[in-house]
């Protein structure tokens, strides 16, 4: 990562882990407060989340690991709820650069879509229904609902991806650096676990 690549990465991090903006929204506002030009080359989501793990162990290491966890342990309740449509935890909560600001995104591989707002309607849960991009840039049914964290004192975004049950397997692939970008059940609670005996 060249110097300047740098900069913006830090200064995106810095709105990610203090405003709990998107990776995108926080890298234009990185580059409009450093006065740069709006075509400057962007750093990747990567390196932001690089910054923004550094950030939240220089500036957050007091308060970092309580709202990690608590996201993590309200994310394994909706897995446990929604156990029949195989859930996987990805995004901020996942790879451990979420704070109380951050969202939870859960993505669900079912062969029969709608059938998850049916049991979530027999579950009581009030949603919001939209459609977003896919991994394959195919439209896909996103159920969202606002949960309280209480140990948090806040309510946080929970995201519902619905895919097709023929996607996991491509989905389960590791990244280029050979990192897994979800996790089901099994692995959040062993998370857990190793953190708790990490002392986090």
């Amino acid at each position: 990562m060249n110097e300047l690549n740098q900069e913006i990465a830090a200064a995106a991090a810095r709105w990610v882990a203090e405003e709990g903006l998107s990776f995108g929204a926080a890298k234009l506002k990185a580059i409009k407060s450093l006065g740069l030009n709006a075509r400057a080359p962007l750093p990747s989501n990567d390196q932001v989340e690089e910054e923004v793990l550094s950030y939240l162990e220089l500036f957050c290491a007091d308060t970092h690991p309580t709202e990690l966890k608590a996201l993590r342990l309200e994310a394994m309740k909706w897995m446990e709820r929604l156990q029949a449509f195989n859930p996987y935890l990805a995004g901020a909560v996942w790879r451990g650069s979420a704070t109380k600001l951050s969202d939870i995104y859960l993505q669900l591989f079912c062969e029969d879509p709608k059938s998850l707002e049916i049991e979530l309607i027999n579950q009581r849960v009030d949603y919001d229904a939209r459609s977003i991009k896919g991994f394959k840039g195919e439209a896909v049914d996103a159920l969202s609902v606002d949960v309280l964290i209480a140990e948090l004192e806040t309510y946080v975004g929970l995201h519902l991806m619905v895919y097709d049950y023929d996607d996991m397997r491509g989905a389960l692939k590791p990244d280029a650096k050979g990192r897994s970008e979800r996790g089901n059940l099994a692995a959040l609670k062993n998370l857990l676990h190793l953190n708790e005996g990490n002392g986090a």
